[in-house]
This record gives structure tokens, sequence and C-alpha cells, in this order.
């Protein structure tokens, strides 16, 4: 019988953390039909990769991407598939597009994942033919995709549907009985359509777009925990998943979280959920030593499924301006994001009262957890019209000019004009000890890559490609913190099996997901800066990842989708590879991080 494609002569990793063997792989009809050590007959087979040398592993599954409205624009998705990722989840941190209009999606979602409004809207205005979650899985479905796709359900979005957004983001309201049962029903149609559950955002950091409620925080951070638990609720009796991030301002939120996926007080099953965010903060030198140990424990004890994603990479942040999230944290950075005018905004960046009101803020010293570690040393000019700041950090502007480093830093903004300043900073995940610590730790799981989002602040479409590096790195520097077959486990099956996808496995009878790799190919190239022009968000100029030496090939549903460099022809506009993923009407709950390490 003859093949569609054939992968002869490479090393295979089938994705369950099982070791590697040379293997030739034949693909019919979008399954892998043959794992053989044999060759293969290659007789009438139109595709084949010559892959000596080289590893096949399944496609990469990316559990944490914002591709809500670029999906809708450019269905290849290419900046990921290029890299290897096979699936992509949406629908996370509390924001979807399947219950609210297409005016109040765009304002839950631009200024969160800094994509330009006018055309989240203009995507939303165009394509949003659905009204139900059974639609919407439909419409995605209907779409050329290039990976595969699946979807949780917003609890923002959820929260819009029911209260209106302008109730929704007032602390004074609390929903009525008969509310928290309209959002129950809507979640569990969103269930019953095949979402593989529901998304959450406890913490208040992320503000609302658009004029009529501008820098107001997400609905979901206005929920009581009775709210949350109704909706848990409804995951626990369908077996699903909740993905969602504690507030770190109020110490007893992440313990909540635990006790909410915890099958004690005559429960009958845990619900697994998938937490922001595992890393080693500046900001909290000590946390990393606990947090894995803290996590595993509270799991024992309480029975719970609680895992941490992870960014296995240095967490390398860029900014035009304050056009950051972290700036979100105080009080006069919300103030200077609310306004879009540039020449409001330098006003306001050069008014000595507001100064003194940010100086004050910035200053104080907190007790709990933050985002960004404060210190504008570790903040370096990279672009700026004066020529002579390049490659200082604004500390260093600082001393020189005798100032406190925030007005060193204003300073600089608006005398070369807010926008025009860009810089960067390593807020976490910058000391390898530490990262490789991580990696290896079974409480925590990769993801958290944010693909699609913060266009103009990070590029992390390729951190498997980055992982895979260092694990190889260090097995030949004689100091291995994960085996290969471990790492590509981490990276596919492990977390398709959390979500409860059918996803990240390479094996007979499996969908054809895939890549081929040359390891020759994952060299510096993998961690350096690229931009990219992208024509369907006006020729914006976003952070890309820019290493094709790495992947040779990438299969979606047997389809060879991507090659030397190069997108097959029609990709992501008239030939579909990619399916919208149902989770399965009755998913089998994995096995807690304890029970298998």
């Amino acid at each position: 019988m003859t093949y569609d494609v054939i992968i002869r002569d490479g090393l295979w990793f089938d994705g369950t953390g099982g070791p590697p063997r040379i293997c030739t792989l034949g693909i019919r009809d979008g399954i892998v039909a043959a794992v053989s050590t044999a060759p293969l007959d290659e007789t009438g087979c139109p595709e084949v990769i010559d892959a000596k040398g080289k590893w096949v592993t399944p496609g990469f599954v990316d559990v944490h991407t914002h591709y809500d409205a670029e999906v809708l624009l450019d269905p290849g998705l290419r900046e990921s598939v290029r890299h290897g990722v096979t699936t992509v989840l949406l629908g996370m941190c509390s924001l979807s597009t399947v219950y609210a209009s297409a005016d109040d999606a765009a304002d839950l979602f631009s200024r969160v994942e800094a994509v330009p409004r006018n055309f989240v809207l203009g995507a939303l205005e165009a394509n949003k033919t659905w009204s139900t979650p059974a639609e919407y899985v439909e419409a995605i479905d209907n779409l050329p995709l290039g990976p595969n796709v699946s979807s949780l359900l917003g609890h923002s979005d959820l929260r819009t549907a029911v209260l209106g957004l302008d109730r929704a983001t007032d602390k004074n309201v609390e929903p009525t009985g008969a509310e928290l049962d309209r959002m129950a029903a809507l979640l569990d149609q969103a269930l019953e359509a095949g979402m593989l559950g529901m998304s959450g955002m406890d913490a208040a950091i992320d503000k609302l777009d658009g004029d009529r409620f501008r820098s107001r925080a997400l609905p979901s951070t206005f929920a009581t925990w009775r709210e949350r638990r109704k909706l848990i609720k409804v995951l626990r009796k369908r077996g699903r998943i909740l993905q969602s991030a504690p507030n770190v301002a109020k110490a007893e939120s992440g313990l909540l979280f635990f006790l909410s996926s915890s099958p004690m007080f005559g429960l009958r099953d845990s619900v697994r959920m998938s937490l922001l965010v595992s890393a080693d903060a500046k900001s909290m030198p000590l946390a990393v030593h606990v947090f894995g140990l803290g996590t595993r424990l509270l799991n024992f004890l309480l029975g719970s499924q609680i895992r941490f994603q992870h960014l296995p990479v240095p967490f390398e942040l860029y900014s035009d301006g304050i056009d950051l999230p972290v700036f979100e944290e105080f009080g006069a950075g919300t103030a200077a994001l609310h306004l879009r005018d540039q020449l409001e905004r330098n006003a306001l960046l050069a008014d000595k009262e507001y100064r003194r009101r940010f100086r004050r803020s910035f200053d104080r010293k907190t007790l709990g957890p933050s985002l960004w570690h404060r210190d504008f040393h570790d903040a370096v000019i990279v672009e700026c019209p004066d020529k002579t700041l390049i490659g200082k950090s604004f500390g260093t502007i600082a001393d020189e000019r005798g100032l406190h480093p925030l007005d060193a830093f204003l300073d600089v903004l608006v005398e070369n004009g807010e926008r025009n300043v860009r810089w960067t900073t390593i807020v976490a995940n910058h000391r390898p000890k530490q990262l490789d610590k991580l990696a290896a730790e079974p409480s925590i799981h990769m993801g958290f890559s944010d693909a699609g989002a913060h266009l103009r602040n990070m590029a992390f479409y390729n951190f498997s490609l980055r992982l895979l590096k260092r694990t190889r790195d260090a097995e030949r520097a004689g100091k291995p913190f994960l085996t290969l077959e471990r790492a590509v486990h981490r990276l596919t099956g492990e977390v398709a099996e959390w979500f409860g996808l059918d996803a990240g496995t390479l094996r007979e009878g499996d969908r054809a997901d895939f890549v081929v790799i040359d390891p020759a190919g994952l060299n510096d190239a993998v961690d350096a800066y690229h931009e990219q022009t992208v024509p369907f968000y006006g020729g914006l100029s976003r952070m890309v990842n820019r290493n094709d030496a790495a992947v040779l090939a990438t299969g979606v549903n047997g389809a060879i989708v991507f090659r030397h460099g190069q997108f097959r022809d029609g990709y992501g506009k008239t030939a579909k590879s990619g399916r919208y993923l149902r989770a399965a009407a009755s998913q089998l709950q994995p096995a807690s991080p304890l029970a298998a390490h």
C-alpha cells in the first residue's frame, strides 16, 4: 500500500516520554499508518523526507495563545507553525469571542493583549457570524486553518454577555441568582459544543480598551468566589479544565484555587487547573526555591490537581515608551496608558504633581509579588532619536544627571517622544540554574507563550525549540536537567493530556501532526531578535522568531505545510490542514504529578 508521506530514518520521539528510536514513519490519510525500523516501500509516495540525523517529534502544543482575533485574519497562524507548533489553544485569561458583541470583545481584548483595537474590532465585525458556542466552533473549523485549534470560554466574555460590560465591571454589582444560573447554563453550552473548559483572571492588572469603560479592570476580576465556585461546579461535572491567574495582591487567592480544585468536602472529582505563572522572577528571587514543593505538597494534602504554566526561556520584554503591561501595576502608569493621544500623554509625563505621585507608588515597598523588578539600571535603551543614549540604561542616565531613576526615565521619554524610545529588560528566568530546575519540576507545565499578543513587547513563538536546545546543550556539557525524550513529552503529550486534547503523540494510529528538526539548527539563532511587518495589522512591525534552519518540516493532519523555510501553496487561504479539536465527551483524569514522580 502506498503512503502519502514517508519520513525516513529519523530519531523518532513518540511524545509519551519513552526513549527515542531510529525509525521510518509512513503516513496515510492523515494518520500514522506505520512506524518501522525497516525501510518502507516508497513507490508512489509523493512526499519523502530524508530525516537521517534529524529528530522527528509530535507537533508542539501551545496551550497559552491569544490568537482569538488573528485566527480570523490569518488562519494559518504562521508565526507558530513555522516553529513546529501544530496545535494552539485560544480563549485564555478570561478572554474569548464567543458570546460578547464585537464592540465588547474588542474592549476586553485589545489593551490587555496589546493588539490594535481597530483591527480586532474589524476582524470581529467582518467575521463574527456566530451567537452560540456550537456556531463558534463550526465557524473556526470552517476557516482554512493551518494548525489545529481548540479553545476555552473566557469568564470575562461570559460575564459580559450576562451582565453587560458596564455592570460586569462595576464593583457594586453582584449577579443575582438567576444571572449566576444563566452563566452556568451558558458555560455548559460551551462545554457541550466541545470547548475544553473555562479561563479566568483574578488579578486586576489588566484593563479595558475603548471609550466607554476605558481603564476598568476585566470583568472576571470582579467575580466573587461564590460565582467562581458555581462555574467550577459545571467544569467538575463535565471533567473539564480551568485556566486562571490568582490575585497576587490577596494572599488567600492561590489557596482558594487549590481548595476549589480539591475533591474534599464531599465532592466527587478534582478539577484540573492551569494557573499563571511559574517563573524565577527578579522581583521575587526566593520564590523559585519553594514554588514546586509548595504546589506538590498542597496537591498531595488536598487531592487537588493544580499546575502552574511556565515559560522555559528568559522572560525578556521590550517596550516603546511606557506601553508595557507592567506599568498597570501603578495607578500613575494606568493613568498614562489611559491617554491615547501622544501630546496629552507627554504632557502628563512631564507634570510635576503626576511625577510626585508616580515616584511615591514606585518607591513603595510591596509585601506581595510584583511583575517587574523596578530596577531602571536593568532597563536598556535600544532605539532612541538621541543616539548617544542607545545602549545606556535609564539608571545610568539617572546617575549621570543626578536624578531619581523614574525621573530620568520620564525625561528621556518626554525629550524624545514617548513612543520613539524603545528599551528592554529581563523580568524573570534570568538564572540558568533555576531555569533548568523549573523545566524539570513536575508541578509545572510548559506554556504561557502569549503567541499573537503583546506584538511589540515579546516573541516566544519558538520556546519549544529553545527548550530543546538547552536540553541538548546541557547533555553535551555533562550537566543534564532533562532527557530529550522528557523535554519532548513536556512540550507535547503532557500538556495535551492535561488540557484534554487529542494531540501530542506520534504513534501508529495517531493523527499525523509532526515536526522534523535538524539539531544542528538549534544554535544561537533561536534566541535572536527579529521584527516582521504584519499586513493584516496595517503594516505594524511585530517581534517574531526567525530560525528556520531548526525546523525542516511541519506536518498537520498528515499534510506537510511548512518545509525548507516555505509554506505550501494556498496555506492559510485556500488550503486547509488544521481542524477545531473538540473535547472528548468523557475525559479520563490524568494522574497527579506526585503519582508520576
